[in-house]
């Protein structure tokens, strides 16, 4: 896979143009442009090199806008002096001038852009004169002729040499071809006014755009600028690239943590809410693993470097978000590929609405209708449409992250949307995947804190998750002088002298081998049942607790528009009915093999309509094969969990099943914005379009119906970023 950078791209249509192209090359598999973090993936065919296929790209994109600098994500290369795309809408963005997301406030913005674009200025300043003072016809005429020249020159030049390269159908010629005729038709001030705020209302996208992605960025505030490395000289602070698996580095109060590790000396609160989402922070302490992205609240710890920089959980997770928007949901596909017919087609109506009516319509002249075929050249930008679905779907991922919830791509967020059933695994994903005693038995005359004792010093070899729970149970050290003759049964149990008293525990079968009449557990669980001196002393209930958020998690999905949450598991019928019955779960499967949940969830999905889709849940790497089968996998990987992050589509990064309800109402969120901003955009346009036809449009309004409108769409956009998303 090729990562390109594309330096100073900053316009839909731009990035448009150069993903068709670059996908046409017989060298290129597939290319996938990200206008969000500027950057193109590229899929080479196997019989291809690297260096010819960025060579090819570097010379489309030269060929198309020559400003943009092309550069392979990775690689140390020269800065370019200019930073802008080649056409009028980037050389005049906030982003040509100095990158946004550096912006300190909208205002500093607007002071830096008339600081760099004077010419502009003037240009804007001439054109308020022209419309408040009243001057002769001649020099009003000279006022707006300079005004427009000052302000629309780069648009002009640009549609000129575009036109030269082959490219006729874009907004710099469709503004030209608009604005030349006004002059012609004497429509001097709409001409000027169509050039400044088509200029104002693209600079104000820009910022729009780049100050969503200062947003997401925020949000994933993950990387620190420095480690503290504990050299043989003391402390020194370097750059955390430079840090090798095994180095110790401290981190003060105050501070990033920079890289992975786990501590090894010190103790100290951590705040994991950029990782996770929550607010509430974990103590950490010699031998705790911590992330990089935690921040240290109070105290100096002492970390041993796990993993490098570029495989620290905050790197990984920042490359997942950033490269989240390339996968594109249906809906951007297909607004792209509007845009591609949308603008030719309209253009091809502007010139018939300008020549055939003066020729069949009685009284009808060709100023007059030339006049609403320019309307319709100027409505027909697609730019804000373009941009504004897609930064609507990396809103949506970006809000997610804010909650501890990592999307892999646009793709799965929309997907989202049609998930009308659920799947779950039960341990470590509805249970906490932690064994722990939950009662005691006792029979003959033995007590519980008895029972628990022997249970614990016949258990003390063993590393099974039952024996280690009834040694935390017990909660005192294992003394191995006490336990002789140690002897494990397979398929039955331990038996071992502890302090010369024969002592066994195991399922059933062993205290029928031993010929003991034991008694029948009613509680569901795992049973250990114990016997001492050879007399039956009772039973030890151990069992896996529900977490706890997902008592109400059931009501919370079906709330959500979920129809059915199902669990699969291979634990026994009892135990799984009574968890279900817990949870209020729509149905169950228990006593399953790895492959029979395979086979279950296929009968799942082939059990809903062909619109819906099934979505699975579980704990990472060993549900794989469900996960790899669900229309959505979902895994509860928690924090650093590679593998979770590699099986599934989207990531829980704190565990928690409500988790799914707040991504399922995120999507929800994210695909009514979008659909908002297409039903607005195209209706205001088309709206405008026809009421040009019949002479009841104006300049004016298709200025509004351009710029007006892809501002406010890409203002709608950005909400999700802002919006809290609340689970009762």
């Amino acid at each position: 896979m090729i990562t390109l950078e594309m330096k100073g791209l900053s316009c839909a249509n731009c990035a448009s143009k150069i993903e068709e192209r670059v996908n046409n090359l017989s060298t290129v598999k597939e290319a996938t442009m990200n206008l969000m973090s500027r950057t193109m993936k590229i899929e080479a065919n196997a019989t291809h090199d690297k260096d010819s296929i960025i060579e090819e790209t570097k010379k489309i994109v030269s060929a198309l806008e020559p400003d943009v600098v092309v550069l392979e994500k990775g690689k140390k290369q020269p800065q370019a002096d200019g930073d802008s795309c080649g056409c009028d809408h980037c050389h005049t963005s906030f982003d040509d001038i100095q990158n946004a997301e550096e912006k300190t406030s909208f205002w500093d913005a607007v002071k830096d852009y008339a600081k760099n674009n004077k010419i502009m200025m003037v240009g804007f300043t001439l054109f308020i004169i022209g419309i408040t003072l009243r001057m002769p016809n001649s020099i009003e005429i000279g006022v707006y002729l300079t005004s427009y020249l000052l302000v629309g020159s780069v648009v002009l030049v640009t549609a000129g040499k575009n036109i030269l390269r082959g490219q006729v159908f874009d907004e710099h010629f469709l503004m030209a071809i608009a604005t030349v005729g006004a002059l012609a038709l004497g429509e001097y001030p709409e001409a000027v006014a169509v050039m400044v705020f088509w200029q104002i209302g693209e600079a104000f996208q820009d910022f729009a755009v780049n100050n969503s992605r200062k947003n997401i960025k925020g949000l994933l505030d993950l990387k620190a600028e420095y480690a503290n490395l504990q050299t043989a000289d003391g402390l020194k602070q370097v750059d955390p690239e430079t840090v090798q698996v095994n180095d110790l580095i401290v981190i003060k109060p105050g501070e990033k943590v920079p890289l992975d590790g786990v501590v090894i000396s010190g103790k100290a609160m951590m705040d994991t809410a950029a990782l996770t989402g929550e607010s509430v922070p974990r103590s950490v302490s010699e031998g705790d693993d911590v992330l990089s992205g935690f921040i240290n609240k109070n105290s100096v710890i002492t970390v041993k470097v796990t993993k490098l920089l570029s495989e620290s959980t905050a790197s990984k997770i920042l490359d997942l978000v950033e490269n989240a928007s390339a996968k594109k949901s249906k809906t951007e596909q297909f607004i792209t590929k509007f845009a591609r017919y949308y603008t030719p087609v309209v253009v091809i109506a502007a010139a018939l609405l300008a020549v055939v009516p003066p020729l069949v319509v009685p009284g009808a002249t060709f100023p007059d209708w030339i006049e609403r075929a320019l309307i319709f050249l100027v409505v027909s930008c697609p730019c804000g449409l373009v941009v504004s679905i897609p930064l609507g779907f990396f809103g949506g991922i970006g809000s997610a992250s804010k909650h501890g919830i990592l999307v892999k791509g646009g793709n799965y967020l929309e997907a989202l949307n049609s998930v009308t059933t659920i799947v779950f695994d039960k341990t470590g994903t509805l249970t906490k995947g932690v064994f722990k005693v939950a009662d005691i038995k006792q029979a003959n005359d033995f007590t519980p804190d008895e029972i628990i004792e022997m249970a614990a010093m016949v258990e003390g070899y063993s590393n099974h998750p039952i024996a280690k729970s009834i040694r935390e149970a017990y909660g005192q050290e294992f003394d191995e002088n006490r336990v002789k003759d140690f002897e494990e049964i397979s398929g039955h149990g331990i038996k071992a002298l502890v302090d010369d008293r024969a002592v066994a525990a195991g399922n059933y079968k062993l205290m029928e081998q031993l010929g003991l009449n034991y008694n029948e557990p009613h509680e569901v669980g795992t049973i250990v049942h114990v016997a001492i001196d050879r007399k039956y002393a009772g039973y030890i209930v151990i069992a896996d607790e529900l977490k706890e958020d997902v008592m109400s998690l059931t009501d919370q999905l079906h709330k959500a528009g979920i129809k059915k949450a199902i669990m699969l598991t291979g634990d026994h019928k009892s135990i799984a009915s009574k968890i279900a019955s817990q949870l209020k779960l729509d149905d169950f499967r228990a006593e399953l093999l790895p492959g029979d949940k395979v086979d279950e969830f296929e009968r799942i999905k082939d059990s809903v309509s062909n619109k819906e889709r099934v979505a699975f849940v579980g704990d990472g790497i060993n549900d794989a094969p469900v996960l790899a089968r669900a229309d959505i996998g979902i895994s509860m990987g928690g924090v650093g969990s590679d593998a979770a992050i590699e099986a599934s589509d989207i990531v829980l990064m704190t565990d928690e099943p409500k988790k799914i309800v707040e991504a399922k109402l995120i999507a929800l969120m994210t695909r009514k914005i979008v659909w908002q901003n297409i039903i607005f955009a195209l209706g205001i346009k088309v709206g405008v379009l026809l009421m040009a036809t019949v002479g009841m449009a104006t300049m004016w309004a298709a200025i509004f119906a351009d710029v007006g409108v892809a501002l406010l769409a890409i203002l709608n956009a950005s909400r999700i970023l802002k919006a809290e998303i609340k689970v009762d």
